[in-house]
């Protein structure tokens, strides 16, 4: 089974105005729903690749009842523990420039958090993958995300990770199956410029030595390269395309890669679903189908690199 945790989900509400006019009354001649969080952006994806999973982490109020309700129509079981408050409604405006206010999010307390605890320890086996993604909610900090991190590797369970460099490096002790920084992000972690794929592997080599086992780099337009724990490189190119929406990309692949690893444990084949997966989503209105990743897959090629200290 594939668990996701989103620590702070939100439903986010995209306005479409002709011309936005300060201090003014605008009329929409648009508005639209979508639940939102990087880790409920998993889960349906997932889903969509015939992969069982429940969708957890901390829900309230009529915009938590929002998001349940489509997830439960994508065929995923919601598991969230209930807080209180409302979940967050974030504004897309969409106008002749797009303009995006996030709402903070309720507080999360102890005993909330204790009770997602409980439920996952629980639940997971060292046949679940378990999946932690996006950044903390309020009243959160990275000790619950190491709290999560420890749980994963005292059940076995894989862990993936997908966050900001803070909670993502001091998560790393607990050795995340997979972590996927972008090549600017990779740079932050270390305090440099990283210019070349020559430095992406020695800096993924860092990593892995602090913790991570396989880690994948999206590198844009350039693709993405992938470094197993078994020092394997392997690198994917990038389908042609018109982007549409890039939001969701980066954790498409992630559960690309997860849902071809689970049914496969082939690397190769792995990345090459990840990549695709992350591509249907940018060239597409919302998470990306199974019918988009499959026909993206042919225009992708992946190959393999020799890896110099082998």
């Amino acid at each position: 089974m594939n668990y996701t945790i989103t620590f702070n989900p939100a439903v986010d509400l995209v306005i479409r105005v002709p011309d936005m006019n300060l201090g003014e009354l605008n009329r929409s001649f648009e508005e639209e729903y979508v639940a939102g969080g990087k880790g409920i952006n998993m889960a349906v994806l997932l889903k969509r690749l015939g992969q069982d999973t429940i969708a957890t982490g901390f829900l309230g109020g009529f915009s938590g009842e929002f998001i349940k309700n489509s997830l439960t129509e994508e065929g995923i079981q919601p598991a969230f523990i209930e807080v209180e408050g409302t979940t967050r409604i974030n504004v897309k405006l969409k106008a002749q420039q797009e303009t995006e206010i996030n709402a903070k999010g309720p507080i999360i307390s102890d005993n909330q958090f204790n009770q997602l605890i409980d439920y996952l320890s629980e639940k997971l086996s060292a046949k679940d993958t378990l999946f932690l993604a996006g950044n903390a909610a309020p009243g959160l900090d990275q000790r619950h995300y190491q709290a999560i991190g420890q749980l994963a590797q005292e059940k076995k369970a894989k862990f993936v990770l997908d966050t900001n460099k803070e909670l993502l490096t001091a998560c790393l002790p607990f050795r995340p199956f997979l972590i996927k920084p972008n090549h600017h992000e990779l740079g932050e972690i270390f305090g440099v410029e990283i210019t070349d794929e020559t430095e992406i592997i020695y800096y993924i080599k860092k990593l892995q030595d602090l913790g991570a086992r396989n880690v994948i780099v999206s590198r844009g337009g350039e693709g993405a390269l992938l470094m197993t724990e078994e020092g394997q490189i392997y690198t994917s190119t990038v389908p042609k395309g018109t982007l549409i929406n890039s939001v969701g990309a980066g954790d498409s692949m992630v559960a690309g890669f997860m849902a071809a690893y689970n049914d496969t444990k082939d690397f190769e084949q792995s990345l090459l679903q990840g990549a695709a997966s992350g591509s249907a989503t940018a060239f597409s209105v919302g998470i990306g189908t199974k019918e988009k990743i499959e026909e993206l897959k042919e225009q992708i090629s992946i190959q393999s690199l020799e890896n110099e200290e082998e």
